[in-house]
């Protein structure tokens, strides 16, 4: 991925090595990557007893029609395995947030449903969770790069998503 000081000529792979601007850019993605979601989930831990992952399944099903999903599409918009999900619902399911159940349309499918202490816990996490993104991202640009910086994000996603390499 790096950049070689120079490629050899012979190189088969010289075409896909990053240039020095290119690298630099990249290792600044890299580095947003890895500490944005560290600092987003360090202020819930510490301030909700929530992780970034339970927070976003609070709040995906508080947006939810009847505060219910699937646990499939609850997996998909958290970005989480199945197996995965599973866990942090039975963790969510013994602090009150939320239960499971079967889905009435089609019983070979479990809904998560988030109930009124879950609700709770969400609104009460919000203000300070809104408050870091502030703080960290939206206050630290001007609406139009923030506009650009989401188009971006959007781009980079559909490739993610694309099939086609």
């Amino acid at each position: 991925m790096t950049t070689p000081d120079r490629p050899r000529p012979d190189d088969e792979h010289a075409d896909l090595w990053l240039t020095p601007a290119e690298l630099a850019s990249w290792m600044s993605v890299v580095r947003l990557i890895t500490r944005l979601p560290w600092a987003l989930d360090a202020q819930l831990q510490r301030d909700a007893d929530l992780s970034m992952v339970e927070y976003m399944a609070l709040a995906m099903l508080s947006e939810a029609p009847g505060r219910t999903l699937r646990m499939s599409t609850l997996a998909e918009v958290v970005n989480s395995s199945l197996s995965r999900l599973s866990h942090l619902m039975k963790r969510l399911e013994k602090r009150g947030y939320v239960r499971r159940e079967p889905d009435p349309e089609d019983g070979r499918f479990t809904n998560a449903v988030l109930l009124p202490d879950g609700m709770a816990k969400l609104e009460s996490a919000a203000p300070g969770h809104a408050a870091n993104v502030r703080h960290l991202v939206v206050d630290n640009l001007t609406a139009e790069r923030l506009r650009r910086l989401g188009q971006d994000a959007e781009r980079i996603l559909q490739r993610i998503d694309s099939p086609v390499r």
